[in-house]
């Protein structure tokens, strides 16, 4: 079994992280849609931003000020900054990095369930990275109720990969201190329970 930045570091050297866009995109975008539809200027920072995908499209945004990416594997914030020269990559453990500035949206993809205690890192988030009315909106495939999913660990390898319910997710980001905590399913057909999306506000 290999650590999760380990798998991900060797998908950005063989090219596999470019699947994640295609994969992720719909889930990714309803996301964001749904955090900055209300705002008229936004600052951004995507946890656990692989190869800086989602910090290109948001940055296209008139209304997105700043857009900052943050990962654990130095391979992938290697790639994001070839691809991308406008915007801030920074390779740092997500548990103990603290931005510069708070920012307005949080947004997190497939991320927060290959950390031991994922309500550590919510917590920390909520403390340290959101403004006051800010927000933090995460999706995930891999949980309780898709069950497709649940094989996931043992066909990457990865050492780490928490399994928790929709009710478990949702409970981290209150016991974190977030408020106006919801969640809901995108992108649901026959075998797949969708992207479960949990957002909470600062």
């Amino acid at each position: 079994m290999n650590t999760p930045i380990d798998v991900f570091s060797e998908w950005a050297q063989n090219g596999k992280d470019e699947g994640m866009e295609r994969h992720h995109y719909q889930s990714v975008m309803n996301m964001i849609n749904f955090a900055s539809s209300k705002l008229s200027k936004y600052s951004f920072i995507d946890a656990g931003c692989g190869n800086g995908w989602v910090i290109r499209k948001v940055a296209e945004d008139p209304k997105c000020s700043k857009a900052i990416g943050v990962d654990g594997s130095k391979n992938m914030i290697d790639k994001a900054k070839r691809l991308d020269v406008k915007n801030k990559y920074y390779c740092e453990d997500l548990l103990t990095w603290i931005p510069n500035e708070k920012a307005d949206i949080i947004h997190s993809m497939e991320v927060f369930y290959y950390f031991e205690n994922p309500g550590d890192l919510i917590k920390h988030i909520n403390n340290n990275w959101i403004k006051i009315g800010g927000r933090l909106i995460m999706g995930i495939d891999f949980y309780m109720e898709n069950k497709t999913s649940h094989s996931w660990q043992k066909e990457c390898g990865i050492s780490i990969m928490k399994l928790y319910s929709e009710i478990e997710w949702k409970n981290f980001f209150k016991n974190a201190g977030l408020t106006k905590v919801e969640s809901w399913r995108h992108g649901e057909s026959k075998d797949w329970s969708g992207t479960l999306i949990v957002t909470g506000v600062h």
